[in-house]
């Protein structure tokens, strides 16, 4: 990419594609496009670039998509439903908002991460993606990590060399590693007929341009990645397996991967030949977007799942809270990642159980708003699909503690936003013993609309919480940022944190936080107490469906 500017104009070449943007003294605009590919619908948003006001929102569409839930574990969706989900908002976003698609001057992609798509030479997914919830790969999981010597129940000399060289390890069946091994074990035929691997925006970017890359962010979540040499490790490829000229080149997150093919522009609407940048990852832009790029800078976030990320200076692994550092679209930084694997959605799920379907978002906070901390003596636990962090079970579930005669359905729904928030809690009291974080955190994702929800939050941490504008768009918004660095309109990716606004703060209540220091270890106990419970329990739900596989998978589990 060149970049030749004057006081009047500047002109950006990329490739055959050329546009000239016009300027009032040093500033510059540009409208670009920016999605995000989540767990069940992909957002579409449009904004103003500039040096000035750098990223400035303009309108944003939703369009969702079905999350096929399996009774094996198994969670998938449907590549094609993305690509059709991008076409149909991105043409009725140019609509409404009355934007030519001459305007549009580049796209890119935030994306939910660790998802495995098996694609042919052409491109063409060879069945439906394994979503990052999947949870089938156990015994691939248990026959490459659970064997021989241990550390916190992983092999160690497998451990070992994992730090070494990526600087994480792969603790979790729902990593795309044993995915790849389940198709392999299971559906040979696929297996065969696959050229890459890719990750959710990965497929959509090669749809866009017909070229197979990878972010380095999303590279790094494989555990396959040499974080010291930035490529591929053909050591731990032979160490678990995995044929190399499956994998995808690699990128940086502010590259363009080509132009918008005319087949590809048809689709959505748009111009051929516009960039097509690379984007990163949900975790990693949302990091941006909330501008989070100090050392020890804490975002929470809330949406269908949900994360504590700090900015860190280092790589660091802690086994035995399921916690590490992955590549972030920074160089000179980590995100060191503790994650929840259903957040917002147990809000969903709540209030569709207890009747409340019609009931909008406000009409929700409206319903609890009156239940005080504790919630009447209810605690509940948000493990609906398993958990990540600070221990991976996959067998972990949901609980309502405390029922009575008199609970109500209020106290069921705060008790949710509580259980929620208690979990972050958690998570940041694991990332503290290993980094110091600031004193006040950033809060984004759907959650983090409703100021009620931020006091909430508040209040269980016994910190500060600000939230920025639009936090629901938050990814878009990191994605949208790096598009300013890919053009030049920003010469670093760090100054990008100077121009995410805190638009509102929240101080804890202590009385309320009195209430909920008491009720932490309850809810931390949930756990340990339950943990034979719900492994028997899931189990004998699993043997229901396979016969022949329930004796092995209680005596591997109980």
């Amino acid at each position: 990419m060149t970049r030749i500017l004057d006081p009047s104009i500047i002109i950006v070449s990329i490739q055959t594609f050329q546009t000239h943007i016009f300027i009032n003294g040093d500033d510059v605009k540009m409208k670009v496009i920016a999605y995000d590919i989540g767990t069940t619908g992909l957002k579409t948003c449009m904004f103003d670039i500039s040096k000035k006001e750098s990223v400035y929102l303009i309108d944003g569409e939703v369009e969702p998509y079905e999350l096929h839930v399996l009774e094996n574990g198994g969670v998938e969706q449907d590549p094609l439903e993305w690509w059709d989900a991008m076409g149909k908002s991105t043409k009725r976003l140019l609509k409404r908002t009355g934007v030519s698609k001459e305007e549009i001057k580049g796209i890119s992609f935030c994306s939910q991460m660790q998802t495995l798509v098996m694609v042919d030479k052409e491109g063409t997914p060879l069945r439906r993606a394994m979503s990052c919830m999947d949870t089938r790969a156990d015994k691939q999981f248990a026959k490459y990590m659970k064997r021989g010597l241990q550390i916190e129940g992983l092999n160690l000399y497998k451990v070992y060399r994992l730090i070494r060289i990526t600087g994480a390890v792969t603790a979790s069946t729902k990593d795309p590693i044993w995915k790849y091994h389940w198709i392999r074990d299971n559906e040979p035929e696929i297996y065969h007929n696959t050229y890459k691997w890719l990750d959710a925006k990965e497929y959509l970017t090669c749809r866009a341009t017909g070229k197979m890359r990878v972010s380095r962010d999303v590279a790094s979540a494989t555990f396959l990645y040499d974080v010291k040499k930035g490529c591929w490790s053909k050591e731990l490829c032979n160490l678990f397996g995995i044929d190399m000229d499956h994998l995808p080149e690699l990128c940086n997150s502010t590259d363009e991967v080509g132009g918008l093919l005319p087949i590809a522009a048809n689709d959505l609407g748009l111009e051929p030949g516009i960039p097509v940048f690379s984007g990163g990852s949900d975790v990693s832009l949302c990091q941006i977007g909330a501008g989070c790029l100090n050392v020890g800078d804490v975002n929470f976030y809330s949406g269908t799942s949900g994360w504590v990320c700090t900015t860190v200076d280092k790589l660091h692994l802690d086994i035995g809270n399921v916690i590490g550092a992955l590549v972030g679209v920074d160089p000179d930084s980590y995100c060191y990642i503790a994650e929840l694997e259903t957040a917002g959605k147990c809000m969903e799920w709540v209030k569709d159980r207890i009747d409340l379907p019609e009931m909008d978002y406000d009409g929700l906070i409206e319903y609890m708003k009156d239940v005080p901390a504790g919630s009447n003596g209810i605690v509940y636990s948000p493990w609906m699909h398993g958990n990540r962090c600070p221990f991976e079970d996959p067998y972990a579930r949901g609980v309502f503690f405390g029922l009575g005669i008199a609970t109500r359905g209020s106290d069921l729904v705060k008790s949710v936003v509580e259980g929620v928030c208690m979990h972050m809690r958690w998570m940041l009291e694991v990332t503290e013993k290993a980094f110091k974080t600031t004193s006040t955190v950033r809060f984004t994702g759907g959650s983090a609309i409703s100021p009620y929800i931020c006091q909430v939050l508040a209040d269980v941490l016994g910190r500060e919480v600000e939230t920025i504008e639009n936090p629901r768009h938050v990814g878009t918004i990191g994605a949208a940022a790096l598009m300013a660095v890919s053009f030049g309109l920003i010469s670093d990716i760090k100054e990008i944190k100077d121009i995410i606004k805190v638009k509102a703060s929240y101080k804890p209540n202590a009385a309320n936080t009195a209430i909920y220091d008491r009720i932490f270890p309850v809810f931390k106990n949930l756990y340990f107490d339950n943990k034979k419970s719900f492994a028997s329990l899931n189990a004998l739900y699993e043997g229901l469906y396979n016969q022949n596989e329930s004796f092995e998978v209680e005596e591997t589990l109980i």
